[in-house]
């Protein structure tokens, strides 16, 4: 390791991070390689942080993305949100959902509740 690693602060220190950190990215752990490999990480992951914003995902598209995988169909969701009309509403955006409802999807279909939380007014 010839370089000293500190807080990545601009554009080009994180590209030369990112660089050195793909080229140690199977060094072996508790090794030089593998320690600088480790501190890389963290830099590189605090300078993303600060600079790189990754919107929430949609609650409805995660809700929609979730049904195609289990291969489930909005019916499916009648006995968590209500009837079809209701189901398609909500999947629509047209209605929000509850508190109630985030519960049930949470349970059912797995999905992080902060993910859900997302839109509940």
């Amino acid at each position: 390791m010839n370089h000293t690693w500190k807080v990545l602060k601009t554009e080009q220190e994180y590209k030369i991070a990112l660089k050195r950190t793909i080229a140690l990215f199977n060094a072996d752990e508790n090794t030089p390689a593998g320690d600088e490999l480790d501190l890389l990480l963290l830099l590189v992951k605090d300078y993303e942080d600060r600079h790189y914003h990754i919107p929430d995902p949609d609650p409805i598209e995660v809700i929609k993305l979730r049904l195609e995988e289990k291969g489930l169909k909005q019916k499916d969701l009648e006995h968590i949100i209500g009837s079809k009309g209701y189901v398609s509403q909500v999947l629509s955006g047209k209605k929000e959902l509850t508190l109630k409802m985030v519960k049930g999807l949470h349970k059912f279909l797995g999905i992080s509740a902060d993910i859900l939380l997302a839109d509940v007014k």
